[in-house]
């Protein structure tokens, strides 16, 4: 190492991404002018509802460009507080709610708020790949809690308490979830919430793709242990606002008070023309509604599609129930995940994340956040790829 700087052993400790190189190898192929379809993004594909955008220009024109509250616009915080009990049963007071530049900030927020190092955190897997880092960042220890393609994905409450040491302080959940669409049933979750309380644990549990549901009931866990939930959610996934960055959560009053103190000293406030975009989604909550139902309608055709045309290949890959992502066993392809992913952009053409990160070995994740087009078309292609 060269020049006058030591890097610190917190971000040495961060595990370099074993998906940067079929993506780095993606764009290259795609600058060469080759056509490659990604499958691999995780963000809607529609565009920003107009009544939102329209707010953001409004906030613009009518100068709301200054610094916020660290906590949000209290606009905002109320109509988010209002939101919590219309459609989760969740009574979270404003002063109980707090606005962050994405939903990931409010999970580091709120790991930074609730972990001391040597602490055990309690993660189903396959798991969203920031997790576990943002807790090792910490310095406590992420637990994985194995979980099934053969059952969907669904969590096991008694695998998990069988994880349980006196070291266990948390527990994340993600439902629905993040690679596998797994929507944890309300009994599943009330048994979760049972070990929380018998054990005193804290749950924190990520609700970002809590409108993106098909043919399941989505429960805020929070609803049978509120006063050892704090729930994330945001306007990214439901709203089409991935760039807008617009995160929040609701909890324990002393949790989103040390929150708001960690944000205080790094971010400050969230974007203020976002704020009052987000606010609109929230305030005109019927015409958000249709925009969801339009999009929530499209992502269940997409599913379907993409869920026959992969079992039908050979790649085995479960229903899931919610958000806009499939796994699928790439055993056909190759049986280590990282190189069916190079095999499958290199010889069709089309781009996956691999598995490895999510703790899913031997699949691959697959995103149908894009149109029915282009799920046709990438079948043909893996089709081809398989078969011949």
């Amino acid at each position: 190492m060269s020049g006058p700087f030591r890097l610190s052993q917190k971000s040495l400790s961060l595990k370099p991404s074993s998906t940067v190189a079929v993506s780095s190898r993606a764009l290259e192929l795609q600058r060469q002018g080759i056509d490659v379809i990604s499958m691999s993004v995780g963000e809607p594909d529609f565009d920003t509802p107009p009544h939102v955008k329209a707010a953001g220009i409004a906030a613009i024109e009518h100068g709301r460009t200054k610094y916020t509250a660290v906590s949000g616009i209290p606009e905002l915080r109320e109509a988010i507080s209002a939101k919590f009990a219309r459609e989760n049963g969740l009574h979270h007071a404003p002063d109980a709610v707090t606005v962050t530049s994405g939903g990931k900030q409010a999970l580091f927020n709120a790991f930074f708020a609730l972990l001391n190092p040597g602490d055990e955190v309690l993660i189903p897997a396959p798991y969203w790949v920031s997790y576990p880092e943002m807790v090792a960042l910490t310095g406590a220890v992420p637990v994985a809690v194995p979980t099934t393609p053969e059952s969907g994905f669904q969590l096991d409450p008694d695998v998990l308490e069988a994880l349980v040491t006196p070291r266990t302080r948390m527990i994340v959940l993600n439902s629905p979830g993040n690679p596998t669409g797994a929507v944890f049933p309300q009994d599943v979750l009330a048994a979760v919430a049972a070990i929380a309380q018998r054990r005193g644990l804290m749950i924190v549990t990520d609700e970002m793709y809590e409108h993106l549901v098909y043919g399941a009931e989505q429960v805020s866990i929070g609803t049978f242990a509120p006063e050892h939930t704090l729930t994330v959610n945001g306007a990214s996934k439901a709203y089409a606002m991935t760039g807008w960055r617009i995160g929040y959560a609701g909890g324990p009053k002393a949790v989103i008070a040390a929150m708001n103190a960690i944000q205080s000293q790094s971010t400050s406030n969230a974007s203020s023309v976002s704020q009052y975009a987000a606010l609109a989604a929230l305030e005109q909550h019927e015409e958000t509604a249709r925009f969801i139902e339009m999009a929530r309608s499209a992502y269940h055709e997409r599913r379907d599609v993409i869920v026959a045309g992969l079992n039908a290949l050979g790649l085995p890959t479960p229903t899931p129930h919610g958000a806009f992502y499939v796994m699928a066993n790439t055993d056909r392809v190759h049986p280590d995940e990282l190189e069916a992913a190079r095999r499958i952009l290199d010889e069709a053409r089309v781009a996956v994340v691999p598995g490895t990160d999510f703790a899913a070995p031997g699949q691959v994740r697959l995103s149908y956040a894009t149109s029915l087009e282009n799920i046709h078309e990438v079948l043909a292609r893996l089709g081809q790829l398989v078969e011949g």
